[in-house]
This record gives structure tokens, sequence and C-alpha cells, in this order.
């Protein structure tokens, strides 16, 4: 053990017998562990703070904001004013999480229909 956990381990301890961990929201409940594998071990401690703040990784909040355009836009009519200024931002959007890596399969519909295309093909296997 390193020294770093050594000391915290020390404090750990003299919080439990001074009872200052007692009657915590959560106590006696297991663990909510997420799965964090794909981020790299020295960002998940960041990474952690910041999902428990409430904030999302920069490519889940624009899969969040394309999903609102996309919404919008089947709203509008071809002829609102709006319509081009929210199909370009979509386009933009959609460009950016292309280049993340991130499969923008969902704007399209496409995603559903290949959900249940793989649900048929499972159910007529069996």
């Amino acid at each position: 053990m390193s020294v770093i956990d050594l000391w915290a381990e020390r404090h750990i301890q003299a919080a439990l017998n001074k009872g200052e961990l007692s009657s915590l929201d959560g106590e006696g409940k297991p663990l909510q562990l997420e799965d964090d594998s794909l981020i790299p071990p020295e960002l998940r401690a960041g990474y952690r703070i910041l999902r428990n703040s409430g904030y999302l990784p920069v490519e889940l909040q624009q899969r969040k904001d394309a999903l609102t355009l996309s919404q919008m836009l089947q709203s509008l009519s071809i002829d609102d004013p709006n319509y081009t200024s929210i199909s370009k931002q979509l386009a933009l959007l959609e460009l950016k999480l292309k280049q993340a890596n991130v499969n923008t399969d969902f704007l399209h519909g496409n995603y559903a229909v290949s959900i249940s295309e793989q649900i048929t093909r499972k159910s007529d296997t069996k």
C-alpha cells in the first residue's frame, strides 16, 4: 500500500470510530456501479465527478441536442422560416458526431428498423 492509501485508510477508520459515516443515504445498500470500462483509467474519476454533477460528455450532449433538433424539424413544415436554420444546425451536429465516431442512424429512423429486423431474424431462427 502506498502512503496515500494508508493515510486515506487511517482517516476512514477514524471517521468510522467517531460514527461520522453512519446514517448516510444508501447505507447498507449495494453500490450502483456504472460501467466505465471504455473510459481510460486516468480519466474515470473526472468523468464520474462530472456525471454526478449532471454534466454529460460532449458526444452525449451533442447526441441529445441532435435528437431535440430532429424532433423540432419533424414538427415544422418545410415552408417554416426556421426549418432551414434548424436543418443546418442538425447537419452540423451530425457531422460532428460522425467525426467523433458516433453512429448517427438514430437521427434517420434506421436504428429502429434495424433492431426490429434483428429481433425478427432471431425469433425466426428459434
